[in-house]
């Protein structure tokens, strides 16, 4: 088994030369950064550990927060949309419904003026016994 031994000391160490790698380069932007009054060690680009779970952590509290107000206001439009239809039930559905059963009522009330006329009776024919001379 190639290198590998239960009994070793160290790690395998690893030889590795990053190919762009410019410390001169890290070193004038460090300089350049002081003269310019910012901060010498930049605290955005350089790991912190814990720094992700914490970022995400916020986001996460950020979010349900956002949604939590999103949910209240859904909840507070419901309810002014209950109280809205019940007032109507309340208001104006007893008017409602007695427009219609006044509508309904009205026929009746005609049949009674005509004087006994009934439109819907059936109709009698009469043979027509006229002779003509």
């Amino acid at each position: 088994m190639l290198g590998f031994s239960p009994f070793k000391k160290h790690a395998n160490k690893f030889n590795y030369i990053p190919r762009y790698y410019d410390p001169e380069k890290e070193a004038r932007e460090a300089r350049r950064a002081e003269l310019h009054g910012e901060r010498s060690d930049d605290a955005e680009g350089e790991y912190r550990p814990g720094k992700y779970i914490r970022t995400q952590r916020a986001a996460r509290a950020a979010r349900r927060e956002a949604r939590g107000a999103a949910d209240r206001k859904r909840i507070w439009t419901m309810a002014v949309g209950a109280v809205l239809v019940l007032l109507f039930v309340y208001m104006l559905f007893p008017r409602l419904a007695e427009v219609f059963l006044r509508a309904r009522r009205a026929p009746a009330a005609v049949e009674e003026r005509t004087d006994g006329f009934d439109p819907y009776a059936p109709l009698v024919i009469v043979p027509n016994d006229y002779e003509e001379e």
